[in-house]
């Protein structure tokens, strides 16, 4: 018996070296790819360490690449994803608190309705919201981009999970009794207690702006509109295959290390966001498992 469990320990332990290491190489690679210029890239061992001083160098290249556009498509992305998330919390958080708590004509199919849109694939509603946002002249400007961004079913289920499983009913019941009305109930006594949610909605709402890709693909046109999902695709598409010269950089063109960086670079905020929000993440990921 001890000698079997002691073998299923072993496996499990492999199964998650293998894990880390399918995930986690990529990752130590993409640390330190800008380390090395391009031609130390190709000939040197992939996990090798180049120098700090590469390293910042390469990070000024792409600031500075196209008289600072890393930076137009970083603060894009803020706009963007800023904007979108905060109508989302707007739109998301009273609609799961009505759907959990109060009763109307409806309530069940509008409930059903939001769990089928959570689940369909976000692609496949990028052509009809084009299609809206052409038939009112938004397409190019950042709202054809940000108003879509707004709608996010998925954090609706989120507070509805909330609202219907941890909100006491009977503090609200209370504060009726004392006069106040729906709005106020909402507003002032089940939104206080609904913190945690609402920072797990709005990192979710975020992190899926951020990362989007296709949405402002489409309902963008030019280098001062992208966000930084699209731009990196610019500089994946114009980069050569590799560097023509050992110090690894001719001319103003973008290279592997390059792209590297911008993919540090862009992921960074939502790294910083994570860091200093994780005990709130946690808080609002634990709040419905427990009744009351």
């Amino acid at each position: 018996m001890l000698a079997r469990r002691y073998i299923y320990r072993v496996i499990g332990l492999l199964v998650l070296l293998l894990f880390v290491a399918f995930f986690g190489v990529p990752l130590l690679w993409l640390l330190l790819a800008p380390t090395k210029t391009d031609y130390q890239l190709a000939h040197q061992a992939p996990l090798a360490f180049g120098s700090l001083g590469t390293f910042i160098h390469t990070f000024n290249r792409v600031i500075n690449y196209q008289g600072g556009l890393m930076l137009t498509w970083l603060k894009n992305s803020a706009i963007y994803s800023g904007g979108g998330t905060a109508l989302a919390l707007l739109a998301a958080i009273p609609a799961g608190y009505g759907l959990a708590l109060t009763q109307f004509i409806g309530r069940r199919t509008l409930l059903a309705v939001t769990l089928v849109v959570m689940i369909m694939p976000a692609t496949a509603l990028v052509m009809p919201l084009f299609l809206e946002a052409s038939a009112v002249n938004l397409v190019g400007t950042a709202w054809a981009v940000i108003l879509p961004f707004a709608f996010f079913p998925f954090g609706v289920y989120l507070a509805y999970i909330y609202f219907s499983s941890t909100i006491p009913k009977d503090l609200l019941a209370a504060a009726r009794i004392d006069g106040a009305g729906e709005w106020g109930v909402f507003l002032h006594v089940a939104l206080p207690l609904a913190r945690p949610i609402v920072a797990l909605v709005a990192f979710f709402a975020f992190v899926g702006d951020w990362t989007n890709y296709y949405l402002p693909f489409v309902m963008t046109y030019t280098n001062s509109e992208y966000p930084v999902t699209v731009g990196l695709q610019i500089l994946i598409g114009s980069a050569p295959i590799f560097s023509p010269t050992a110090s690894g950089y001719a001319g103003s063109e973008i290279y592997r290390p390059d792209l590297a960086m911008a993919t540090l670079i862009g992921a960074l905020p939502i790294l910083i966001i994570f860091l200093f929000a994780q005990r709130t993440l946690v808080k609002g990921m634990l709040a419905g498992a427990t009744k009351g």
